[in-house]
């Protein structure tokens, strides 16, 4: 309106100005008219802190037109997602005037999964095989397992459920929680927390003629302490009578009825799924599809995934498509016991012969190590 007023003065005058004045006049007057339209302030900023007027014409973004302007340019992941309600259809618009959101995370940002608290756990025993189970049945797309050994429930369990919680791998709904720790087998306080952590919880463990294990927990220990006592030492407290020292680690966790009748005041019997040891290197494909069974999986794991390794004398997983070698177990795996005198093995079967029957019939099962 000033600018049509201005103009209207200096018309009776325009008769004697030039052609190029008059150009110029309407172009200072023009830039007036743009100046008294848009203020500065809307148009320029200072260059040093452009985030105030962004911060002001988001938090303002509610109620007025965001303008586009050099001044608040934000960052392609930080900028707002902005619909205006014209271009909305009549049922699609929100009670306010504009809807702002902010865009979903890359992704590749995305954790899928939560962790949980295991579904079954491989309990025991030391030198049974208990690795080669955990590794063949994570082949399972609806397995997933703690690399290592936690040690919560005979070593840690003063850091809560909690922290145990955190050593687990992210799952899915339709996929198992597991880990593995042998000791729990033969620790007597195990049994009690697990049940009162899930009295759901799934059971597996690996058994192992108790002699040749005996012979494999030794030959372990000796590759780490060479300076250990012969295996009679440890093993007898008076050879010649044939009295066995219980008292050794690697001769008690042999005693598998002991153990067992433990386990058996807090899960029964069905919950509880053995694996024989030597039926897991000459036939892997079916201990591992009596595991599946038990974990109530579709039978995925199959003998297509084995291959026997002659120099390890142990299966070993066949490569997969995405990698150039096959998976085999480490170097302790399959590797070649001391030599025992064979009077001091026949005293040790003579020493588990009562026990393993009794095993047996707990279970249902004869594992023939006699």
């Amino acid at each position: 309106m000033a600018c049509v007023l201005l103009f209207s003065r200096l018309h009776p005058f325009s008769h004697r100005l030039t052609r190029t004045s008059i150009c110029l006049l309407s172009l200072f007057l023009s830039y007036l008219c743009y100046c008294a339209l848009f203020p500065a302030d809307t148009i320029m900023q200072k260059s040093g802190d452009p985030t105030p007027s962004c911060q002001r014409v988001l938090a303002d973004g509610a109620k007025r037109r965001i303008q586009k302007t050099p001044s608040c340019v934000l960052p392609l992941d930080a900028r707002p997602i902005i619909v205006e309600v014209s271009r909305l259809k009549s049922d699609q618009r929100p009670p306010s005037i504009l809807h702002i959101d902010t865009p979903s995370p890359p992704m590749g940002n995305l954790k899928f999964g939560n962790k949980k608290l295991p579904n079954a756990i491989i309990v025991g025993v030391k030198k049974g095989g208990t690795r080669a189970v955990l590794e063949f049945i994570r082949i399972h797309p609806d397995v997933r397992a703690a690399g290592t050994e936690t040690h919560f429930f005979d070593r840690n369990y003063d850091r809560g459920l909690e922290w145990y919680r955190g050593l687990m791998p992210r799952t899915l709904e339709s996929q198992i929680t597991m880990e593995k720790t042998p000791s729990y087998f033969v620790t007597k306080e195990t049994p009690h927390r697990i049940s009162a952590m899930s009295r759901d919880t799934k059971l597996i463990v690996v058994v192992r003629d108790p002699v040749t294990r005996a012979i494999s927990d030794y030959t372990q220990t000796l590759t780490k302490s060479p300076d250990l006592p012969s295996f009679q030492d440890l093993a007898f407290r008076n050879q010649s009578l044939g009295i066995v020292d219980t008292s050794w680690n690697a001769i008690r966790i042999g005693l598998y009825a002991l153990h067992l009748e433990n386990w058996l005041r807090y899960f029964p019997l069905a919950q509880i799924h053995f694996v024989s040891g030597e039926r897991l290197i000459t036939d892997p494909a079916g201990e591992l599809a009596r595991v599946q069974d038990f974990l109530g999986l579709k039978r995925i794991v199959t003998d297509k995934h084995f291959y026997f390794n002659r120099t390890k004398g142990f299966p070993c997983l066949k490569k997969p498509e995405s990698s150039g070698s096959p998976r085999c177990l480490g170097k302790s795996k399959g590797r070649t016991h001391v030599q025992i005198d064979r009077d001091a093995i026949e005293q040790l079967r003579d020493f588990y012969r009562p026990y393993n029957i009794k095993f047996y019939e707990m279970v249902g099962h004869d594992f023939k190590w006699e």
